[in-house]
């Protein structure tokens, strides 16, 4: 630790966002960047706390302090070796994880100023692409063996650069037009420009990788005693796709499922089908598919030009949306939750440091422009002629369940209607329930444990490619 003092003379300092009347005119990313100069200054604040909490806050096991280091020494090329140890994709998790390290900090216990880790990694990686510190492996040598990554989400993706590494030849299935999953199609550009994940394709294409795009897959599930998929029972299921090459010199193959949470979950009331209620991800997805040069026509083209937006849901997904009808130009925005308002303020009673506070989270979304409210039930979509004018709400409370379990859902207040044209369903997503698979068969990511953070995707995908590795040696 270059300066023992600098966590106690260096306060916390955030590159910040765009001007609001600025940003809210294009999709291009909001959050700003530090000078050179301020972000080692930064990463001096990194204390030797001894017990590094945010190595074990982080699912990917990320060692800050040792990065953190490197980058306040100016020795970028090894804070990036650091760095890529644990985090394959750090260029994604620099712009949009929440930072569970950074709660878990010492110094968010001590004066709640913690280590600017997410930030710092961003910097850390995009001088590594710039100065060329990254370059494809080509002397990977190769083992025989063949692995199919159905899914091409960061789980996915996490779990072919590894296989890759080792030595096993990957081929990755994705049933959309480009790789990414929830990160291409989910994540606004004002968050994720998609340039950043068209390079690390790329790359891992340079790598060895060979991507099959537009390709829908769904694998037979274990039958009787067949305990091992074979590469011509998975070509039977590729259908008229090109099959993967049978034979090699390793006589092994495994496959992996990462196909996410493409379930988003419904909101049953009456008046669903009015025109003018949608799933958060139809806006989302369609919106980045314009902006990567997709063309829709005018009745399928999900839009908050010129409208009241209602947004049910208070997680991220909510907040994109808010974002996001913000650019296409909406005339308001509701985002109402059915849970009580989150404790304000750093500390949260009930998850004390160094675990994840719940606390109210305020976006840059919801900071260009939103009315935020919470304990309200829908009760009812509205509309006339086929197409939705408002949506029916009543404000309700929760009162201790005497048996134990979930609180009960109380009425409180008086049904009244909020005006919308457009509503977007923001709820989240069911997990998947999978058959039993034949044993070379492995599902991670979301795919197998519900939706969650891109960084525990990720964790995930490379603890399965762990898996694989041990099941074909």
């Amino acid at each position: 630790m270059g300066n023992p003092k600098a966590f106690l003379e260096i306060h916390r300092q955030e590159a910040g966002y765009r001007p609001i009347n600025d940003r809210i005119h294009d999709f291009s990313e909001v959050e700003q960047t530090l000078s050179t100069r301020e972000r080692k200054l930064q990463a001096s604040r990194c204390m030797d706390c001894g017990v590094p909490f945010c190595h074990w806050a982080c699912p990917l096991g990320n060692k800050a302090p040792e990065w953190n280091d490197a980058l306040y020494k100016g020795d970028w090329e090894l804070a990036y070796r650091l760095l890529n140890s644990t985090n394959p994709f750090p260029e994604f998790t620099g712009r949009i994880c929440p930072a569970l390290c950074e709660k878990a900090c010492v110094l968010n216990r001590f004066n709640h100023e913690p280590t600017t880790n997410r930030e710092d990694e961003c910097a850390i990686t995009e001088m590594a692409f710039q100065e060329g510190f990254i370059q494809p492996h080509t002397d990977i040598k190769r083992n025989g063996k063949k692995v199919a990554v159905i899914g091409a989400g960061p789980a996915g993706l996490a779990a072919a650069n590894d296989l890759n590494l080792m030595g096993y030849s990957v081929t990755v299935f994705e049933k959309n037009e480009a790789a990414g999953g929830l990160l291409r199609y989910g994540i606004p550009n004002f968050k994720l420009n998609k340039a950043v994940i068209d390079r690390r394709i790329k790359l891992l294409e340079q790598e060895g990788i060979e991507f099959r795009f537009g390709t829908p897959l769904q694998l037979p599930p274990k039958e009787g005693g067949h305990d091992y998929l074979s590469i011509e029972e998975f070509n039977k299921a590729l259908g008229d796709q090109a099959p993967l090459p049978s034979g090699g010199d390793g006589g092994g193959f495994a496959v992996v499922v990462a196909t996410g949470t493409p379930t988003a979950r419904d909101l049953k009331a009456p008046g669903r089908d009015l025109k003018g209620v949608h799933f958060a991800l139809e806006l989302l997805s369609q919106q980045n598919r314009v902006l990567a040069g997709m063309e829709f026509s005018k009745d399928e083209r999900v839009t908050a030009k010129g409208k009241d937006v209602l947004v049910i849901g208070g997680g991220d997904t909510g907040s994109d949306c808010i974002g996001t009808a913000h650019r296409q130009g909406c005339k308001s925005v509701t985002q109402i939750e059915i849970m009580p308002r989150p404790v304000e303020g750093p500390e949260d009673p009930q998850n004390p440091w160094p675990n994840w506070p719940r606390t109210l989270k305020t976006t840059s979304s919801h900071e260009e422009g939103c009315t935020r409210r919470w304990n309200i039930n829908t009760l009812e979509f509205l509309g006339k002629d086929g197409k939705l004018t408002g949506v029916k709400v009543q404000e309700i409370d929760w009162k201790p369940n005497p048996e134990g379990g979930r609180p009960i859902m109380v009425e409180k207040g008086k049904p009244e209607i909020i005006k919308a044209e457009l509503v977007l369903l923001a709820m989240g997503f069911l997990k998947p329930e999978h058959p039993e698979y034949p044993k070379n068969v492995f599902v991670c990511g979301d795919s197998a444990n519900g939706a969650s953070l891109v960084v525990r995707a990720m964790a995930s995908g490379r603890q399965t490619a762990q898996k694989v590795a041990a099941f074909l040696k």
